[in-house]
Parts: C-alpha cells; structure tokens; sequence
C-alpha cells in the first residue's frame, strides 16, 4: 500500500503516468475520476483535504500562491507536490516513486523528517 494517496490535478492526470503509477501499487486518482475537470485551484486542494490525498500538479505558481494563502489563513492541507512543467511521464514516475519511497522510510522511522521551507 502506498504511503501517500495522490490526486493529480488536470495539468498533470496524464493517463499513462496514473497507470505507471497504479501499476506500482500507489494509490492515485485523477481530476477526471474525481468529477473535477474545470474546476479551480482552490476546490480541487478542498477535495484533496477531505479525501485525504496530495495534490500533484506543474501548476507551481497557482498552488504556491494557494499554500501561502492556506498558511495565512491557519488553514492544514493534506499536501502539494509541484513539479516543472515539460517533464517526461518517466521523470515524474520517478521522483513521484522516490517521493513515496523516501516518506515511507520516514514513517517507519529510518530516517529522521526534515522541513524545507522556501
């Protein structure tokens, strides 16, 4: 079972990288699969809180903007991991694979947690 439950949001539900993923036993879905292609920034990352998933998008400036906002605001969110626009499906199966990997030893403890801040 996987560590971290994705959403990919509709910039980045590639339906290749969501099976590559499925393939690999993590647990993803899809702006599609959700009912939420259309929709804004700010629902999707509500959706993702209530059905306890991490949003994945390249949307890095929008997101950002609405992490900030969640932040000021004292509001948690579930998490957002943003990746440059124009990776291949096979960079973001990997370091979505590595992201997953690396959480899960944290989890069980091998490694100690560290907070980036930016």
């Amino acid at each position: 079972m996987s560590a971290i439950r994705f959403y990919c949001d509709e910039d980045s539900q590639n339906h290749a990288l969501v099976r590559a993923l499925r393939s690999r036993s993590v647990d993803v879905t899809s702006a599609g699969e959700a009912g939420l292609l259309g929709a804004t920034d700010a629902p999707q990352l509500a959706w993702t809180n209530e059905h306890g998933r991490v949003l994945f998008t390249p949307n890095v400036g929008d997101f950002c903007r609405l992490h900030d906002q969640f932040v000021r605001e004292g509001t948690p969110h579930t998490g957002i991991v943003v990746a440059e626009q124009g990776l291949s499906i096979g960079e973001r199966l990997r370091r979505l694979l590595a992201l997953r990997n690396a959480l899960a030893r944290i989890l069980h403890g091998r490694h100690k947690a560290a907070t980036v801040c930016g």
